[in-house]
């Protein structure tokens, strides 16, 4: 492998919201950054903070061992590498791929990585472009545990929080994708709870404010439902399959009274109530997905 660990010289292809905060986040940790972008106008508030635009892709790899890539996704990621006499360009290089893609697409890229010769890391940003090379940004990181060893220090410049999450390449798209449905639910639940809140008059930033102020108890219920899940505990719950689908079907009814949307409540009542005709009504909350395993 052509890097050391105290090499400071990197590459970032991208500069979007994101991949920008990425080549900042380097500059301000003294690395020697070379960016290059397809719109080559949103460089010039890199360059002068102090990095250096390649005259074209090409090039941008020439000048560095350690090719960090943020756009939109694997697929532009594979037309910029795929581009005419880029990939012989890659041989020896070590790719950090930050790109958004599914574990298929990041096993996918490890495998044409390695076909031109180059090392590749597969990792997935879970924080916001402005927490960028702070303690408070997380990365997940998969791919040979050698690479990740040897751009620990590369990646540390970026995200105070490092999860390496072992070879399989696929594993951190695999995590990130799984955070993301949690989120995705949590965003669409508080939406419908900021509704209650301003049909009954109330701030929805009140709302925001007692979870907040609550999100130590969640958290711990979180980590509860995987030890319960990965462990098949359902049995002797606090709460009950049977409960929550109640308090469901008042949520269900409150929607109906206020007049507003009724969407989310429905779905998850009708998830829990399948869970209580299978018969785990008196199961952990968490047992719903025993009837989700079965969907096709």
């Amino acid at each position: 492998m052509t890097t050391t660990k105290n090499e400071r010289t990197v590459t970032v292809i991208g500069a979007g919201s994101m991949g920008a905060a990425l080549s900042r986040a380097f500059i301000s940790n003294g690395f020697s950054v070379t960016v290059w972008n397809r719109n080559q106008s949103k460089l010039q508030a890199l360059t002068a903070l102090g990095a250096s635009a390649a005259a074209d892709i090409t090039a941008a790899i020439k000048a560095s061992n350690v090719i960090v890539i943020c756009v939109s996704d694997y697929k532009v990621s594979r037309n910029i590498l795929e581009a005419n006499g880029v990939a012989a360009t890659l041989k020896g290089k070590t790719l950090i791929q930050l790109s958004t893609g599914t574990p298929k697409d990041a096993r996918a890229m490890d495998a044409w990585a390695k076909e031109q010769g180059a090392y590749c890391l597969n990792g997935d940003i879970m924080a916001w472009p402005r927490q960028m090379g702070t303690q408070e940004a997380t990365i997940s990181v998969s791919g040979a545990a050698a690479t990740y060893q040897e751009q620990e220090n590369v990646l540390r410049a970026l995200a105070g929080n490092l999860q390496y999450l072992g070879s399989e390449p696929g594993a951190s798209g695999a995590f990130f994708h799984a955070v993301l449905a949690y989120l995705a639910g949590s965003w669409i639940g508080f939406c419908h709870g900021a509704l209650i809140c301003e049909n009954e008059g109330l701030r929805a930033e009140d709302l925001g404010t007692l979870l907040e102020q609550i999100s130590g108890i969640l958290g711990a219920e979180l980590r509860h439902m995987g030890q319960v899940i990965q462990h098949d505990r359902f049995t002797n719950p606090e709460s009950t399959v049977k409960t929550t689908g109640e308090d469901l079907q008042l949520l269900v009814q409150q929607a109906e009274e206020a007049g507003i949307s009724k969407e989310l409540p429905a779905f998850a009542a009708r998830l829990f109530k399948r869970a209580i005709d299978a018969g785990y009504d008196q199961e952990e909350h968490a047992a719903i997905i025993k009837v989700m395993r079965k969907d096709s």
